[in-house]
């Protein structure tokens, strides 16, 4: 009768356990509406002492209309080496719940680069076609625990040998009746075997991750379409004033340069009254397109107001803008049907000033001298 007090006691403590566990994470996703956030506390449940204690947790999601599926987070340690210092500085430190999930605003800002975290978002993989184990995921609902001895024969699949998985758990995401993506977890580090209850959790924080990135994925598409032009589909004004502010703080957390454009389509004004505002609208559709062209994937490009135009160079100097604009210039000249000219000014940080208000002052002063100087011409600040 003793043994069976004892053991039922130990199921109620275990079962507050993960009550209070659900209910801080809850708690701590109702704080934020980004993606990235959502998912690192949904991660850092699965991998924290007080959570599950996985020793890693990646989360995967599917991009290009459900065509390509891509790491986009990971929490854990790449070796034992690598573990032991974490594990040692949670110790030492003495850190909850609460302050691993803060620890997130450094790899937020760039200053710090978990190896995992850079090995997880580098990969991706093709869903298009049988992709073993990972295809086998994204068509169950429902966790599903892969065995070493399952899959002694599949080191070569693509997701097991990146990631070296052996015992590992997994369960795709689905949202509106389709999988949006998918999470792994396992004990690389420590071999801590998963049993029935480790899977029977792991499929309730499944569940509630559904619904948290869910929500962030509409709010965040909700901000894309609050953001975008809806004539060229470029990032807006108030797009640029934001993402400005975030690259800045990034580039000032990686002593990296930064540089911005201030860009005026030549006589725009002329055209329309000759020809109407649908040929000039058709004519900024088309600019659109040649900025995308020469612009690099991380470059921001944004319809600052009528025929202005912005763009952020991340991680560029001031001579490499004025390269990329030189680029756009004569791309836009020899491209657009009515022989356009543009006329540019750059300004980089840290050269130029440490500050949003300073750049685009500096920017805006270099594209008037362009103006001033006969048009068609970039001018540095």
């Amino acid at each position: 009768m003793i043994d069976e007090i004892k053991k039922l006691q130990k199921e109620v403590e275990k079962i507050r356990s993960q009550l209070y566990i659900f209910y801080e994470l809850t708690k701590a996703m109702r704080t934020t509406l980004h993606l990235d956030e959502i998912a690192y506390i949904i991660l850092t449940g699965l991998t924290a002492h007080q959570g599950l204690g996985f020793n890693r947790a990646v989360l995967f999601l599917t991009a290009s209309g459900n065509k390509k599926i891509n790491g986009f987070m990971g929490i854990g340690s790449v070796d034992g080496a690598e573990a032991d210092t974490i594990w040692k500085n949670i110790k030492d430190e003495k850190k909850d719940l609460y302050d691993l999930i803060e620890s997130y605003r450094p790899i937020k800002e760039g200053k710090v680069r978990p190896k995992f975290m850079e090995l997880v978002r580098s990969l991706s993989f093709s869903t298009e076609k049988e992709n073993g184990i990972l295809s086998e995921i994204l068509s169950e609902k429902g966790p599903i625990y892969f065995a070493s001895e399952e899959i002694e024969n599949s080191q070569k699949d693509p997701l097991i040998s990146k990631l070296h998985l052996k015992d590992f758990l997994a369960a795709s995401l689905w949202i509106k009746e389709k999988p949006a993506g998918l999470i792994i977890v396992d004990n690389s580090i420590t071999q801590k075997p998963i049993n029935e209850e480790d899977i029977k959790i792991f499929n309730m924080f499944v569940e509630q991750a559904c619904g948290a990135i869910e929500n962030s994925q509409i709010f965040e598409n909700t901000l894309t379409r609050s953001h975008t032009d809806s004539l060229t589909s470029l990032w807006n004004h108030g797009y640029f004033q934001y993402k400005l502010d975030e690259e800045l703080q990034r580039a000032k957390a990686n002593n990296e340069s930064l540089s911005i454009m201030m860009v005026d389509l030549d006589d725009f004004k002329k055209f329309n009254d000759t020809f109407g505002h649908i040929e000039g609208d058709k004519a900024l559709k088309k600019i659109a397109e040649i900025f995308r062209e020469n612009c690099r994937k991380v470059d921001i490009i944004c319809r600052y107001g009528g025929e202005e135009f912005s763009l952020i160079i991340p991680s560029a100097s001031k001579e490499e803008a004025f390269y990329l604009a030189q680029r756009i210039r004569e791309s836009t000249q020899n491209n657009s049907k009515h022989k356009f000219t543009i006329s540019v000014g750059i300004a980089s940080f840290p050269k130029d000033g440490d500050n949003k208000a300073a750049l685009i002052e500096k920017a805006d002063k270099a594209l008037y001298a362009a103006k001033n100087q006969g048009k068609n011409r970039v001018v540095l600040a």
